[in-house]
């Protein structure tokens, strides 16, 4: 959305070959050669399928892609206790710290959707992530003490962008967490260096939770893919040309244990979100819907609703396990080919409702 403005950088390709099916796409018949790759990074399998004039070009192409997401994720992890987010996490705090320019722009990314969505979308949550997490493994709820004393930590405006790459952190023990925004940024660069290699046609998937779509297969007008649905009973599908797919849903108890709560925290009372739906949203990054999908997920249907009326290109699908759904859009369209009439409200942003 916003940061590919700023980039500016050049990625020059270098030399590397592979045909596997993609899942749930259709490799085409084409003069095109078609190349499929996959590389676990990031905790997750990322799939890339090309189109390219050649198999050497498309496997090149794949290889260079997949060079700058774990370049990326050698700086966004928190798993990692040298990557630059870990380091940042560290610092002193209260004073500027230098970081490399792409962990600049993801942040600076982030805080947009935080004031986007009035702090339901919010890096710094980490220390309430972390305090559930260990709640999970210990098999207890933390005390109402510790939940007070954490979520003191958190809150984006403590956050200060200093261009062109320095950070301040206003708080002693704020901590940033980009789970919820860093493979959707990892993509976008990764887009970018296919199209550096000359690759106008591909599709990016980090793990099913984001899709980003280049072009379009030969002869097709956009990549069909299907979408997350908990009922198993809608099947709702997208065409994805040049914008990207996200979902979103919170984890679900454990067959072992009923105490274990999810992984998504709201900021607003710092507790894990209690929800029926997954949600769906496309957007024209997978920066943008990685973000976006969280967001709304956190604001639920009705308050999403009012999100997506003003944001351009954009739509948004809510459904839970028993078959309700709720759909937005200010321009594109997903299907619904097994909806039934009254289970699926929609809403559909005319152009004065675009601000």
């Amino acid at each position: 959305m916003r940061w590919n403005k700023r980039l500016g950088a050049v990625l020059i390709c270098a030399s590397a070959s592979a045909f596997i099916g993609l899942a749930s796409v259709q490799a085409y018949e084409s003069q095109n050669s078609f190349v499929y790759k996959k590389k676990y990074v990031m905790g997750t399998i990322f799939e890339i399928a090309t189109y390219a004039e050649t198999p050497a070009q498309g496997s090149n192409g794949i290889d260079q892609a997949f060079r700058e997401i774990v370049r990326l994720d050698d700086l966004m992890s928190d798993y990692k206790d040298e990557s630059a987010l870990s380091r940042l996490n560290r610092s002193v705090h209260l004073q500027p710290e230098s970081v490399p320019d792409d962990l600049y722009r993801v942040i600076d990314e982030s805080l947009y959707y935080s004031r986007l969505s009035d702090g339901k979308f919010d890096i710094t949550v980490r220390p309430l992530v972390n305090l559930w997490k260990a709640a999970n493994r210990g098999g207890r709820a933390p005390s109402l003490i510790d939940q007070e004393k954490l979520r003191a930590c958190v809150g984006y405006q403590t956050v200060e962008l200093l261009p062109p790459n320095r950070i301040k952190l206003r708080s002693s023990c704020l901590q940033i967490d980009l789970g919820a925004i860093g493979k959707g940024y990892a993509l976008d660069r990764a887009a970018v260096v296919l199209r550096s290699c000359g690759i106008s046609r591909a599709l990016l998937n980090a793990g099913g939770s984001t899709i980003l779509a280049m072009g379009a297969p030969p002869g097709q007008a956009a990549w069909p893919v299907d979408l997350r649905d908990p009922s198993n009973s809608l099947h709702p599908q997208v065409r994805l040309r040049d914008n990207s797919i996200s979902t979103s849903e919170q984890t679900p108890p454990s067959l072992l244990s009923k105490e274990v709560t999810g992984h998504i925290i709201d900021p607003a009372n710092g507790l894990p979100l209690k929800t029926d739906f997954a949600v769906s949203v496309i957007a024209k990054t997978a920066t943008a819907s990685d973000a976006l999908s969280t967001t709304l997920l956190l604001l639920g249907p009705e308050k999403g609703q009012e999100l997506v009326k003003i944001v351009p290109d954009m739509a948004a699908i809510w459904i839970s396990a028993d078959g309700r759904s709720e759909m937005a859009s200010s321009g594109p369209q997903i299907l619904l080919p097994n909806a039934h009439q009254g289970l699926t409200r929609s809403f559909t942003a005319r152009p004065n409702d675009i601000h």
